[in-house]
């Protein structure tokens, strides 16, 4: 089982990172994170990437969708990818990761298949 620190550590080895975090979405806790200076607050990225997560729960609820069938939130900008996975699918349920890739070097479907991976052995 990974816990937090490997589970940051390995994704932080992925080309085209810029930061990452888990964060408690209950508590808008920041379990932690690894990130570029010069790249997002992943503080405040915490604070507000929870309120992102609860409101598309919230509407997938509304529409009668379970919650485990949401694999993670893309957001993408000129040139960055933000990547918000909840891991409530292996029993960490309030639980995700936040994933900043610079979109020119990252390859977006090798991350999501990491993180895929790393959420079957991850455990807070």
């Amino acid at each position: 089982m990974a816990g937090v620190d490997e589970t940051l550590r390995g994704l932080w080895e992925v080309d085209g990172v810029l930061g990452v975090s888990v964060v408690d979405y209950y508590s808008r806790l920041l379990l932690g994170a690894i990130g570029h200076p010069a790249g997002p607050d992943l503080e405040k990225a915490a604070l507000v990437d929870t309120d992102v997560v609860r409101a598309k729960l919230a509407a997938l609820e509304t529409l009668g969708y379970s919650p485990d069938r949401m694999e993670d939130i893309l957001i993408t900008l000129d040139d960055e990818y933000h990547l918000i996975r909840p891991l409530s699918r292996c029993g960490n349920d309030g639980i995700f990761v936040y994933v900043v890739l610079n979109r020119a070097r990252a390859d977006l479907p090798a991350v999501r298949k990491w993180l895929r991976e790393a959420e079957e052995g991850f455990d807070v």
